[in-house]
């Protein structure tokens, strides 16, 4: 079964929030409350339009508005994001070395796209000092157009257009070491779905106990992040291993598991030649729904257009900051998804390829924004970036 913008209600929520800070030039149309002193929009270096000045006074509540560019939502769209900013001082832990907090974010997101799906949610990512705990909550209802194709003896696709009613629930609770690059900790994502099909035949790869499911998954995570920031690194590594067990126990409809690996590491080969390169790879067990299954994410490639058991990905990039704070990038990458490793890469595997350019938005946070243009095996698609495509 070869599916197509086949995401879970939890993914596209997921994904929302993070393109939700996309297009932080629409800030400049926002007054924060509470804002003390004149905020300047220039870098005192260069002289450059700068946001750093204001991501760093602008407390208070702000709008934003959203550009929504993923193919699989209807390559259009848009969603209005209100967001509470907490900035945080560093402390100083035990051991006498300084620790960087990163700012409390809480906020909403409504979201309508091309394809007529929407959504609505909440979300709090924030900190725990004093014991050292990262944690993120999300909740989300959303109404979501999805279209889904089956592989038939011919070697064509039949799809499937099918309509996505969803609740969600996702959180995630981190305790830093005392190498507070390192942090570890449970999660639990709960998803309960109806789906309307355009005829009364089910297809395949759809089971009857799917049209109306409960999805309760509780899991676990470890991480690993050296690098030198979370925006737009130039350097460093993040390696973060998580799983997922789904059980009747937990009030689950479906007893499976879900492992995730994932691998991202940058370096510069010249001061502004900077090379990334980025491996994941998700294994499924057991009998977990259609909309579950684990996919290919690439630049050009919609999201879960290709599902099996398993999917592995591999990308590399390369980033030339070419003149002042433009920069101009360059990538291809490379993904197969699959139901046994005894199939694995019997079929050409999926790629996508591309180029795009990025501008120095906050100096002071090494923040950079753009665009990038990508040809999958399909289509050709375009994404906003806000800091890295493989923000995480």
């Amino acid at each position: 079964m070869a599916n197509k913008y086949s995401v879970s209600t939890m993914k596209s929520t997921t994904h929302l929030l993070k393109i939700g800070f996309v297009n932080l030039f629409f800030f400049l149309s926002f007054t924060a409350i509470g804002q003390k002193q004149h905020i300047s929009l220039r870098d005192s270096i260069d002289g450059a339009i700068d946001l750093s000045d204001y991501i760093i006074y602008a407390h208070g509540f702000i709008v934003v508005p959203t550009v929504i560019t993923e193919p699989a939502l209807g390559g259009i769209g848009g969603a209005v994001i209100p967001v509470f900013l907490k900035k945080r001082a560093p402390v100083i832990d035990e051991n006498g070395k300084k620790r960087f907090i990163n700012p409390d974010i809480t906020g909403g997101a409504g979201m309508y796209t091309g394809n007529n799906s929407w959504l609505v949610g909440a979300f709090r990512v924030a900190t725990l000092v004093k014991p050292k705990i990262l944690y993120r909550v999300m909740a989300g209802y959303g109404d979501l157009n999805l279209s889904f194709y089956e592989n038939l003896p011919s070697g064509k696709d039949q799809e499937f257009k099918l309509n996505f009613r969803s609740y969600s629930f996702y959180t995630q609770w981190l305790k830093q070491f005392r190498n507070a690059k390192w942090s570890a900790g449970p999660q639990y994502l709960f998803l309960n779905s109806d789906i309307k099909l355009p005829t009364e035949n089910l297809p395949s790869f759809i089971k009857p106990k799917d049209i109306t499911s409960t999805v309760s998954q509780l899991g676990g995570a470890i991480q690993f992040d050296g690098r030198d920031n979370i925006f737009t690194p130039d350097k460093g590594i993040r390696l973060q291993s998580d799983f997922f067990w789904s059980d009747k126990a937990i009030g689950s409809d479906y007893n499976s598991w879900r492992l995730n690996l994932s691998a991202i590491g940058y370096h510069p080969i010249t001061p502004k030649l900077i090379m990334g390169l980025r491996f994941e790879g998700e294994q499924a067990f057991g009998n977990p729904p259609f909309y579950m299954l684990p996919g290919i994410n690439l630049r050009g490639i919609p999201m879960g257009r290709y599902q099996g058991k398993t999917s592995l990905v591999t990308e590399v990039e390369f980033r030339w900051d070419l003149y002042r704070r433009w920069s101009l990038m360059g990538y291809a990458g490379g993904a197969d998804a699959f139901n046994d490793w005894s199939k694995a890469f019997d079929k050409p595997l999926e790629y996508s390829y591309g180029t795009g350019f990025r501008y120095l938005l906050a100096r002071k946070f090494k923040l950079r924004m753009g665009i990038d243009v990508a040809k999958g095996p399909e289509d050709w698609a375009y994404y906003v970036v806000f800091g890295s495509n493989w923000l995480r």
